[in-house]
């Protein structure tokens, strides 16, 4: 009796242990709304913003609530960072990019014209130093980022017609996103940035003559081929996209350390797939396209020369005005030049 009364108080004590430990581990549950810069319909993007809050809430065990929302349903798209700022909204999935009008240096964390592919980009974001960079940029602004996709190259653009010289630009109007913009605004084109949801009419409706907004399996799910029907390629001006989810910082603050790695792992499973799916899906779609009567064109060794000597030129000019974008210019330029050896020797041309 009296060893299996001791055995009775150390189970008894164990199990107390035992529960004590579990209340410890046990995050207090947490509710986010993210609301998506990219609706949901959108191929691609909008499923992987979707996949995005899935797999936060499996990861977490519920201990995290996300709730996916479409663009405009909480706040306008356009003001999605200054209310992830001020606290009114959670979270927003979208792209640094969108962000330029708060300081040009964003553009940079977010696609570069002529700039690295995938797998050199994501080495400088996540091991070169240009996250880092981002989250102190960010910070600025009472925000925390969380990179949390990136994707292939993007085509560079519809035409309503064939452009067959350089004059031939000049004086188009035309939807264009991050610094290629200001390439194009050097060679005479009238830019500028429009959500994905207005591009389509604005198209049909003459009120822009030419767009860009990414690769052949989105634009095909916009509809852009019923109403331009030249399809222009390679992407000069964005050879890889980065996005991120930003998130209140006081809110990012309120989760655990195992919350925080639940987000982040997420986010590093959407990357995974944005880059893998967005490989993958683009052939049948650029066959899909072509087989609308859409003519696929190719930039010739003309317009590429053209394209990269403005791009130079805004380059250095951005540099020039914003300390914050001549930090990431710098951290980026010094990175790819470092990689550039073994880009040369280790990849075939």
């Amino acid at each position: 009796m009296r060893v299996i009364g001791k055995l009775g108080v150390i189970a008894a004590a164990a199990a107390v242990a035992l529960g004590a430990g579990t209340a410890v581990a046990q995050d207090k549950k947490v509710r986010i709304q993210m609301q998506s810069n990219f609706a949901s319909t959108l191929a691609l993007l909008g499923p992987n913003a979707k996949y995005t809050v899935d797999q936060v809430n499996k990861l977490s065990g519920g201990s995290i609530d996300m709730k996916f929302f479409e663009p405009g349903a909480l706040v306008p798209p356009g003001q999605a960072f200054d209310a992830v700022s001020s606290g009114a909204l959670d979270a927003a999935w979208a792209t640094p990019g969108f962000w330029t009008g708060k300081d040009i240096a964003f553009a940079v964390y977010s696609t570069v014209p002529f700039g690295p592919g995938l797998g050199e980009y994501l080495g400088w974001m996540k091991e070169g130093g240009g996250e880092k960079l981002l989250q102190a940029l960010y910070a600025k602004y009472n925000i925390h980022s969380v990179i949390c996709h990136l994707i292939p190259p993007e085509a560079s653009g519809w035409f309503r017609k064939e452009i067959k010289t350089l004059e031939d630009l000049k004086g188009l109007k035309m939807r264009f996103f991050g610094l290629g913009a200001n390439v194009m605004q050097n060679l005479g084109v009238s830019t500028q940035l429009l959500q994905a949801g207005e591009i389509f009419q604005a198209l049909q409706l003459g009120t822009i003559d030419a767009t860009e907004f990414s690769m052949p399996v989105m634009d095909l799910s916009l509809g852009f081929h019923q109403v331009a029907k030249f399809y222009y390629f390679p992407g000069w001006h964005q050879q890889a996209t980065f996005g991120d989810m930003i998130i209140n910082k006081t809110k990012w603050d309120s989760l655990s350390a195992t919350q925080k790695a639940q987000v982040e792992a997420a986010c590093d499973q959407t990357v995974l797939k944005g880059i893998s799916v967005g490989e993958t899906v683009q052939g049948p779609a650029l066959k899909e396209i072509e087989g609308k009567g859409v003519k696929l064109m190719t930039w010739s060794p003309e317009f590429l020369a053209a394209f990269q000597k403005e791009w130079d030129k805004v380059a250095a000019e951005q540099a020039a005005k914003s300390p914050e974008f001549k930090k990431a210019w710098d951290s980026l330029s010094k990175y790819r030049a470092d990689y550039s050896l073994w880009k040369e020797r280790g990849y075939l041309k």
